[in-house]
């Protein structure tokens, strides 16, 4: 039986190529493999580069994966070397901070969701639960943020005193917590409750209110102050 010889770029129509195709339509209609290729830029003798971009798809689950990827992990890949590596990390990075909400002008927290909008990007696909706290000024403009602990959640560990301290370094007017279920499920947990609890009683005695403890799951979250539990 022979072997089949495989389809290199140039064996593409040109205008159907990822690099023309992004010229000729615009970025939004590639593919991601597409994206990917543009990104890699060759292929080996053995593939080409659309299919060096497809495994490299395959390798991860789902391209969100690719945020939390190290450059171990991409040169594990056969047909990836640090050259390369180094590029899609640099693409990937570059996409999350064009993402990210944290910009010069201070982004104002109007809702749940406007906290959730300016988290999500960042903790949806976080491995390990990651406490995260807003510092807002008077005009609920966030001034800071800070990751408290990386790790389980419990009260012997989230401790109002450690947020607190920061809040009042910063002279903020109030602040939002927010932490990542890496499940996905952003339904809270007893200990999640029995956390904000102690840290709506911490917040009213040092006249510095908790606005809200925001849980983010996969792409989508859950407010404590609309559930009712402070």
């Amino acid at each position: 039986m022979l072997n089949e010889t495989p389809l290199m770029i140039r064996d593409v129509h040109i205008a159907d190529r990822p690099r023309e195709r992004l010229m000729n339509q615009g970025a939004a209609a590639l593919s991601n493999q597409e994206l990917i290729a543009i990104l890699l830029r060759t292929g080996s003798k053995q593939e080409s580069v659309l299919h060096l971009a497809n495994r490299v798809l395959t390798h991860f689950e789902q391209i969100q994966e690719m945020k939390n990827a190290t450059i171990e992990e991409m040169v594990a890949i056969n047909g990836i070397g640090q050259a390369k590596a180094v590029q899609l990390l640099a693409a990937v990075e570059l996409g999350r901070r064009l993402s990210s909400k944290q910009t010069d002008t201070k982004f104002t927290i109007r809702s749940p969701k406007d906290a959730a909008s300016y988290l999500m990007v960042d903790m949806t696909s976080l491995k390990q639960e990651h406490f995260v706290v807003l510092f807002l000024n008077i005009k609920n403009q966030v001034m800071h943020r800070q990751t408290i602990f990386v790790g389980s959640l419990n009260a012997s560990i989230v401790h109002p005193r450690e947020i607190f301290r920061e809040a009042v370094r910063r002279s903020s007017a109030s602040i939002v917590c927010a932490h990542n279920h890496p499940s996905g499920n952003p339904a809270p947990s007893p200990e999640d409750i029995e956390v904000t609890k102690r840290l709506v009683e911490a917040g009213s005695i040092i006249g510095i209110e908790l606005l809200d403890h925001v849980i983010i799951g996969d792409h989508q979250f859950i407010s404590l102050k609309e559930k009712g539990f402070m």
